[in-house]
């Protein structure tokens, strides 16, 4: 059975300023805690540190007072690298994180501001404890001693585990405790330059006696209730690392289709080592399947070549690592290069002159393609003339290139290179080069009246670069204006073949100067040619303010202004205002030589009920148009409820009810026209019907504290408190709030604040509506006489028969785990501190045992009194 009695204490300790006008003051604020902390304490440099469980609540609560009431924000600065916390600040007093992780640990900051002076920040560390599972590996090291007549050897046990706080280690062998001044055959000790927590067992010149089972037993000594945690090894004299071998060779070359199996056999290792395939990079292949030591992968192709490596570890020694660099045969990309003379540093062909051409194609294995090269349909034949090289040292790797010395008219002709894999299943790939006295290095220019490019934002967009020469090379196009910056493709490079790059749906972002070049390859290899256009994107106008609030006394002008923030074009074609939805003649503009307009403005001359509503100006720039909205009026703004009052509620023993005093400030109100009275509407929480009332004001200034005093509130019952504040011109803007009962605070006197069950109200304390049964309030003149025999006091701690105190009968229907539960109210204290003491009566035969579990009967009297 529990008995819990739950006091909420919410101890306000900022004190009270008022600064600036009237009752304005600058945002104070407090972290306090709630939620699942082990403890919150202040360390060796005054810090407040909150210490949690990895995977508990956190619940933060930031207590701000000042007026008007301040926003509070929290941020949070070290670690968060899961949730990037410090990105996403929360706007709220109350921060709370479900299932909190070690990365979210760090310090938190609560920002509470409010307009007025400089904003408070507060900050409290937040410690998260975990433990993770130990990690148990084992190292042999074996020496010669004494000239080769016996072998020493020496066995590291080492236990790592992260936690926080540091974890304490315990080894054991068997069940006994192992320290080094018990048995000088072992040596605990931490290393250095580890992950982690670390300590090593060192069993040296390993005896008989050492082969046995060894626990590392870690602990946080119980903080946050983390229990400790241990792992077990087995040391035997067959204890050993773990050995590997393949079924292929380290490097394995197949055609694409086929079906690849490769073995990992275990040649050692006690314990049985554990077998991992890995593949690099990124996963295994879609429909591999490893079982054990054996992978297969299924109908291999090109995008399957990588690394498997198979590893075998049983935490004994180094895990054994074993790697198949698989190929799968494949060619693609046949490239080719024309290189005129480089001694003689031309860019043409010319009879006389040496002349090389180039083949390249990407493949897999590249050492394994061979060449071969045709002129004009026949075998190309060596000669003093013509030489056929390869690994040229300013190509690729594994380029064919075909040289002409002095070359002469007969050498002109159509030259085909094929790239092959001779004997493999893989389709050849060829380039053709025709060398003639028409071959000619390439030029490129932007066509006439394609410089300038200019397009809608979210249209398609099509660049475009003409390239004459034989042969055309592709054309690259890159951006020339931002450093660094990718196409929209998002790569800094683009091959296109027709010299026409086309961008679908273009953004503003994407304007700018295009740089488009000649290839190197498929072509002449010579300095690239390029050229350059610009992108315009044309986009909508956007404007300031998109949406505003404008407030005047009756009578008094008005100026609406609509400016224009950033459009292309920049500058407003027309501007149309309209009010109510209807259109309004156009305002006389105020010409300004030499520039375009950027704004348009409308004048009022006098605000009015008539004139009162929704302004719109719809401002174009040819593209699209934006709109700037208006909202005018002589509405009063809503009132700024004071939340720092000094003990709003006030309550009299004899009664149920109780009083609050509701005290506000009005926001700006000379900006409208004064506020003769306001409405008040009090709604009990849960119910419709409401009490309303007008509560007439003399003149209002800006900062003075308005008070009304709510009367015949039911303890304990919250309010819905709204308050609409009223001029000539009507209603203004409604605020509302919710308020509670408190615990009041009636008298200086000591005596006059102390508090019994002798209250019928039993000093607000409340029944909890998710328990199993309920307190009853009873003396010795009321208690029932059919109660459980033997059980509760004959009467209170005052011994008297009329001292009342709270009571639960815990025999049947009552069930083991069955909860009553007693919850206070909620204190406000400000700054005066309050005491609660309680005293307790438990009797019947079952008391002490099972942690007070089915005691008969509990008793409890409260004595609360209030102290400075």
């Amino acid at each position: 059975m529990n008995m819990e009695v739950t006091c909420l204490l919410l101890l306000t300790l900022i004190p009270f300023h008022c600064r600036g006008q009237g009752v304005y003051a600058p945002a104070q604020a407090q972290i306090v805690h709630a939620g699942q902390a082990c403890v919150v304490k202040e360390d060796n440099i005054s810090e407040r540190v909150y210490t949690i469980r990895e995977g508990d609540t956190l619940v933060l609560q930031c207590l701000v007072t000042g007026h008007p009431r301040p926003q509070v924000r929290w941020t949070k600065t070290a670690g968060s690298a899961s949730d990037k916390f410090q990105e996403t600040s929360v706007f709220n007093e109350t921060l709370r994180i479900e299932r909190i992780a070690r990365t979210q640990g760090g310090r938190y900051y609560c920002k509470a501001e409010n307009g007025v002076g400089v904003p408070a920040i507060k900050s409290i560390r937040v410690d998260v404890q975990y433990l993770d599972e130990p990690v148990l590996t084992v190292h042999q090291t074996v020496s010669d001693v004494r000239g080769n007549f016996y072998q020493e050897k020496t066995v590291f046990l080492r236990c790592t585990v992260n936690s926080n706080p540091p974890a304490r280690f315990i080894w054991k062998r068997g069940s006994d405790t192992l320290s080094h001044s018990q048995d000088n055959g072992v040596d605990i000790y931490e290393p250095l330059y580890t992950q982690g927590e670390t300590k090593v067992l060192k069993l040296k010149n390993l005896r008989p006696q050492d082969y046995a089972s060894y626990t590392c037993q870690v602990s946080v000594r119980n903080v946050c209730g983390i229990p400790d945690k241990a792992i077990t090894f087995r040391l035997t004299n067959t204890t050993a690392p773990p050995a590997l071998k393949l079924s292929v060779n380290e490097t394995l070359v197949v055609n694409p289709g086929e079906n690849v199996t490769v073995q990992c056999l275990l040649t050692g290792g006690d314990p049985l080592p554990q077998l991992q395939w890995s593949h690099g990079p990124g996963p295994l292949p879609l429909g591999a399947l490893a079982q054990g030591g054996t992978l297969s992968v299924p109908s291999v192709q090109a995008l399957d070549s990588g690394y498997y490596n198979c590893t075998a570890t049983n935490n004994v020694g180094n895990p054994a690592k074993k790697t198949v660099n698989l190929l799968v045969r494949s060619m693609k990309n046949a490239t080719f290069q024309i290189t005129p003379d480089v001694i003689k540093e031309s860019e043409n062909i010319q009879l006389g002159q040496d002349l090389k051409l180039s083949c390249h194609v990407d493949a897999v294995p590249q050492e394994k393609v061979t060449y071969q090269w045709f002129k004009n349909g026949k075998p190309a034949r060596m000669s003093k003339r013509l030489l056929v090289t390869r690994n040229d040292p300013e190509l690729p790797a594994v380029t064919s290139s075909l040289e002409l010395i002095d070359l002469h008219f007969s050498d002109y002709g159509t030259y085909l290179c094929v790239a092959s894999f001779p004997g493999a299943p893989v389709p050849d790939l060829s380039v053709e080069v025709n060398i003639s006295s028409e071959t000619v290095p390439p030029t490129i220019s932007v066509p006439k009246g394609r410089a300038i490019v200019t397009v809608r934002e979210g249209s398609p967009a099509e660049l475009q670069c003409e390239v004459r020469g034989k042969p055309r090379p592709p054309v690259l196009w890159s951006r020339v204006d931002k450093e660094a910056a990718l196409l929209p493709s998002g790569l800094p490079l683009e091959e296109t073949l027709d010299g026409k790059l086309r961008l679908e749906r273009v953004s503003r972002d994407m304007s700018g100067t295009y740089r488009c070049q000649t290839a190197r390859y498929n072509g002449f290899n010579v300095r690239p040619r390029e050229a350059q256009v610009q992108l315009n994107v044309l986009f909508p106008p956007e404007v300031e303010p998109s949406s505003q609030d404008v407030r005047q006394a009756l009578g008094r002008p008005v100026l609406l202004r609509c400016s224009l923030l950033r459009g292309s074009p920049q500058r407003i074609t027309s501007a149309v205002w309209r009010f109510k939805g209807q259109l309004l003649p156009p305002p006389p503009a105020v010409p300004v030589a030499g520039e375009a307009s950027d704004h348009s403005e409308l004048r009022l001359d006098a605000v009015t009920r008539d004139s009162s509503g929704s302004y719109e100006c719809s401002v174009s720039n040819d593209v699209g148009s934006a709109v700037c909205l208006f909202q005018v009026s002589a509405k009063a703004y809503s009132p700024e409820f004071y939340f720092d009052t000094p003990n709003p509620t006030r309550s009299h023993k004899l009664s149920k009810n109780y009083s609050y005093v509701l005290q506000w400030t009005q926001r700006e109100p000379d900006a409208v026209d004064p506020v003769l009275n306001y409405r008040l509407s009090v709604r009990q929480l849960n119910q419709h019907s409401a009490m309303v009332k007008a509560i007439p004001v003399r003149r209002v200034e800006k900062g003075q504290l308005l008070e009304y005093i709510l009367t015949d509130l039911r303890v304990p019952h919250s309010y819905e408190v709204r308050l609409t504040p009223y001029t000539t011109f009507g209603a203004g803007d409604m605020a509302s709030r919710i308020i509670h009962y408190t615990e009041p605070i009636n008298s200086p006197s000591l005596s006059d604040n102390t508090c019994h069950f002798e209250d019928e109200k039993i000093c607000g304390y409340t029944q909890d509506l998710t328990d199993n049964f309920d307190w009853t309030r009873q003396n010795a003149l009321t208690q029932n006489p059919k109660r459980s025999p033997n059980t509760g006091p004959p009467t209170d701690i005052s011994g008297t028969p009329e001292g009342y105190y709270m009571f639960i009968e815990t025999s049947r229907p009552r069930e083991l785990g069955d909860r009553a539960r007693l919850v206070s109210p909620l204190y406000n204290a400000s700054a005066k501190f309050y005491c609660v003491s309680f005293f307790y009566h438990m009797y019947g035969k079952h008391i002490g045992a099972r942690q007070h579990l089915g005691f008969s009967a509990s008793v409890v009297s409260l004595s609360r009194t209030t102290t400075r």
